[in-house]
């Protein structure tokens, strides 16, 4: 078995957690150690891609003549 047999994924289809690998991969994502991780990945997700967004306009001069 491999190591995220083991873990929580959160399903972006059912909006449910998961432990193991139990739906198709394109509908879930993790691995999390927790269940309340998993649980909170739509958060996380967005908290990320915002940062990333932040950060490509940063590098790319795009947030130039924000206040």
């Amino acid at each position: 078995m491999s190591d995220g047999e083991h873990k929580y994924w959160y399903n972006l289809e059912t909006k449910q957690v998961e432990f193991g690998m139990i739906s198709q991969s394109i509908d879930r994502v993790g691995p999390f150690d927790t269940e309340a991780e998993a649980a909170n990945a739509p958060e996380t997700m967005k908290a990320r891609s915002r940062a990333w967004a932040d950060e490509e306009a940063a590098e790319s001069g795009w947030d130039e003549g924000k206040g």
